[in-house]
C-alpha cells in the first residue's frame, strides 16, 4: 500500500523538491517521515496564461500509512488501489498448437509479451520487415517514390504508430495501461511517460524500444516471423483449423488477428471466408501546418520559450451547422512533419511524425471530418474501403502521379482556388508536393465542412486560419474502416478461434487502447487454455 496525495499545485517557477515539501504539509507529517517518493501525474494548468501552473500527483511509502491518511483528513491524501498486476488462474483445456498472432502493432506486441511472459510460447506473424529494415525502406520511399506494398509506413513492426508521434494518451480509464507504460520504459521509453499527462515516446525512440520488446518476447520462448503474410485462412466446422502464411500451412486453435486498420487485402479475404463484418465511420481530411512557435505563443502567452514547457498542442472539435459534421484535430503532432504514408500502388496518404524533441519547425495535425456508411458507394462491409481508395486515387494524380502530396494555401483553399506560391509557412512533407487544389481529392462536405471551421478554429488559437498555412493531402487513415464483429469472449461471432484485435479490428484509437485490447484477449486465451 501506499499514499497518494493529489492535486498539489506548483507555481512554472517553483522546483520539484518543492512537490515533497507540499505533500508532507498534506499530510500533517514531517519531511523525513517520508521513505520512498515518485510522480505518479504530472500535468499543466494553462487556462490562465500569465500564471501557468503545473498540478502534479504523487505516491509516497512511510510507516502507518493508513493512520496518517486518517488523520490528515484530506480528499486529496488517500491509499492507492492496487494496480494491474497480470496475475490471473490460467485455463485447464489443453492447446494443440501454440497460439498465433498476426500483426506486431501494438495489439499484437502486447498480447504476445504478456504471453510469452506467462510461458505460452506464441507465434507472431508481421507481411513487413522488423523495425530496423523497415526504416530503410521507408527511407527509400521518401527518397525515390518507389513503395515497398509490404513493408511500408503502415505495415511492419511496430505498427502505424512507429512513424507517427508515438502518442500515449488514451481516454479508456484500465489499469492495463499502467502495465503498458512500464512495460515501455523497461524496454528504453523515457520514464516520464509514466507520470506526464500527455505523454509520447518520438517516432526516434519508440523504434528502439519495439525492437527490444521483440527481443524480450524471443527470450521468453516466443517467436516471430517477418515478410510473413497471412494469405487464408482454413476453417473446419465453423472453427479455425490452420493459417495459410507464405503457402505454408500452420496449424492453429487460437488466431488473435491484430492485422491494422490498412489491411485491405486481409479483410477482402477475410469477407470472402465468410468472416462476419460491418462497415465503420472514419474520418478524412488534411494535414495543416503552422510554425511552432505561433501555437506556443497561443497556448503559453509570456511563458512560450520558458525551460519547463514542451512544444505546444492543441486540440479542437467543431460541428458544421450548415451540414451537422463533426469536424476535429487529429494526431496533432507539435514540432513534426507531415510524411508520405501510402501502402497501395497509385494511391496517396499522409500522416503526422514527430521525433521525442519534437524541435521542428512546424505543427502540424489533420483537420478532419466525420464520414460513414451513408457516404459510402454501396451497403457492402468493405464499402469504406472503396471510398479511402477513390480520393487516395485522386490525391495521388492531383500531386503529380509520384506519390508527392497536393498542397495548398488555407487561403486559397477556402477560396476554392489552385495555390501558385508559398507563403511564410514551408510545407514539411516528404518526399515532395505539388502546389494545388485540395477542393478536388476530397468530397465537397468535407471540404465545405472543413472551411466553415477554420474560422471557428481561428477564434481559440489566433492565426490558425492564417492564409499562408498549409494544408497537405489527404488523411483517410484515422481508423479502420471496417469492425470484425466478435462475441462477450473477444471471438469473432461466425468464426470459433478467431480473435479480432485491436485498431484494424475496429476495437481501439490509438497505440494504448490497442495495447489494452490486445492484453484483454491474451488474458481471455489464457483463462480458458493451458499452455503446450
Amino acid at each position: 500500500m501506499t499514499i497518494r496525495v493529489n492535486n498539489i499545485g506548483l507555481d512554472i517557477d517553483e522546483t520539484i523538491d518543492d512537490i515533497k515539501i507540499k505533500a508532507a504539509k498534506r499530510m500533517r507529517v514531517e519531511i523525513d517521515e517520508i521513505k520512498k517518493f515518485k510522480i505518479a501525474k504530472e500535468s499543466i494548468d494553462a487556462r490562465k496564461k500569465n500564471n501557468i501552473k503545473f498540478n502534479y500527483a504523487v505516491l509516497i511509502e512511510m510507516d502507518n500509512e493508513a493512520k496518517i491518511v486518517a488523520k490528515s483528513n484530506n480528499k486529496d491524501v488517500k491509499l492507492e488501489k492496487v494496480k494491474y498486476d497480470a496475475e490471473f488462474e490460467f485455463g485447464t483445456k489443453q492447446m494443440n498448437h501454440r497460439p498465433i498472432i498476426v500483426g506486431m502493432g501494438p495489439a499484437g506486441m502486447f498480447a504476445g509479451i504478456l504471453m510469452a511472459q506467462k510461458g505460452y510460447k506464441p507465434l507472431i506473424i508481421e507481411r513487413g520487415e522488423k523495425v530496423e529494415f523497415r526504416t530503410k525502406t521507408i527511407d527509400k520511399f521518401w527518397s525515390t517514390g518507389e513503395l515497398n506494398t509490404e513493408s511500408n509506413v503502415q505495415f511492419g513492426e511496430g505498427g502505424a504508430g512507429t512513424f507517427s508521434d508515438g502518442k500515449l494518451t488514451t481516454r479508456i480509464k484500465d489499469t492495463r495501461c499502467d502495465y503498458i507504460l512500464e512495460e515501455f520504459v523497461k524496454a528504453g521509453a523515457p520514464e516520464e511517460i509514466l507520470y506526464i499527462g500527455k505523454p509520447h515516446i518520438g517516432t526516434d525512440i519508440l523504434k528502439e524500444v519495439v525492437k527490444n520488446i521483440r527481443e524480450a518476447i524471443i527470450k521468453l520462448g516466443g517467436e516471430i516471423r517477418f515478410n510473413s503474410k497471412l494469405e487464408d485462412i482454413i476453417i473446419s466446422g465453423k472453427k479455425v483449423k490452420s493459417i495459410i502464411v507464405n503457402g505454408e500451412e500452420l496449424p492453429c486453435d487460437n488466431l488473435i488477428l491484430a492485422l491494422g486498420h490498412s489491411s485491405r487485402d486481409t479483410y477482402e479475404m477475410l469477407y470472402k471466408k465468410g468472416v462476419f463484418m460491418t462497415s465503420k465511420s472514419f474520418a478524412v481530411g488534411a494535414r495543416i501546418e503552422h510554425p511552432q512557435d505561433m501555437i506556443n505563443e497561443n497556448q503559453y502567452g509570456k511563458y512560450a520559450n520558458h525551460p519547463r514547457l514542451k512544444a505546444a498542442d492543441y486540440k479542437l472539435t467543431y460541428t458544421s451547422r450548415k451540414l451537422g459534421r463533426s469536424v476535429y484535430s487529429f494526431c496533432m503532432c507539435p514540432g513534426g512533419a507531415v510524411v508520405g504514408a501510402a501502402s497501395e500502388q497509385g494511391r496517396l496518404v499522409i500522416n503526422g511524425m514527430s521525433e521525442y524533441a519534437r524541435d521542428k519547425k512546424n505543427a502540424n495535425s489533420a483537420i478532419v471530418v466525420s464520414v460513414g456508411p451513408k457516404d459510402f458507394p454501396s451497403d457492402s462491409p468493405l464499402a469504406g474501403i472503396e471510398f479511402q481508395r477513390h480520393y487516395e486515387t485522386l490525391a495521388y494524380k492531383l500531386g503529380g502521379s509520384n506519390y508527392n502530396a497536393p498542397v495548398q494555401l488555407v487561403g486559397d483553399f477556402i477560396k476554392g482556388i489552385a495555390s501558385s506560391k508559398l507563403g511564410s509557412v514551408k510545407p514539411s512533407i516528404i518526399p515532395g508536393y505539388g502546389l494545388t487544389n485540395l477542393n478536388n481529392c476530397l468530397p465537397s462536405y468535407v471540404t465545405d465542412a472543413i472551411k466553415e471551421a477554420l474560422p471557428m478554429f481561428d477564434h481559440k488559437i489566433n492565426g490558425f486560419a492564417r492564409p499562408d498555412a498549409i494544408m497537405t493531402g489527404i488523411e483517410t487513415r484515422t481508423s479502420a474502416p471496417v469492425r470484425i464483429d466478435r462475441n462477450d469472449e473477444y471471438q469473432s461471432v461466425s468464426l470459433e478461434g478467431l480473435y479480432p484485435a485491436g485498431e484494424g479490428a475496429g476495437y481501439a484509437g490509438g497505440i494504448i487502447s490497442a495495447a489494452v485490447d490486445g492484453l484483454k484477449i491474451a488474458e481471455m486465451i489464457m483463462r480458458k487454455w493451458k499452455h503446450v
